[in-house]
């Protein structure tokens, strides 16, 4: 039962890393393409601002990825929170 409790863990914690790993390369990409457009716009046409565009929309896209992120890994442990209290309630139903 041991062995299976560590996979389980293991995996829950992998799952956690991937979608922080996931929030931080979209994060560095958004930097880079943005710092990239930016430099474009002052370089090529630097009387008409085109940049803030992308900038704005991706941000936001950005931002609501952050607050996904956030609360699917505070909710790791309320699902937990949940699982047990449930359990708890089964097994006083049961007379366990």
């Amino acid at each position: 039962m041991k062995h299976l409790q560590d996979q389980s863990l293991e995996a829950r914690a992998m799952r956690r890393v991937r979608r922080k790993m996931g929030f931080f390369i979209h994060a560095a990409v958004y930097l880079m393409v943005n710092g990239g457009l930016f430099l474009l716009n002052e370089l090529a046409v630097p009387g008409h601002r085109f940049h803030h565009y992308p900038l704005m929309g991706w941000g936001l896209g950005l931002a609501i990825h952050g607050v996904v992120t956030l609360l699917s890994l505070q909710g790791d442990g309320l699902r937990r929170q949940m699982l047990a209290r449930e359990m708890a309630a089964l097994q006083r139903a049961e007379g366990r």
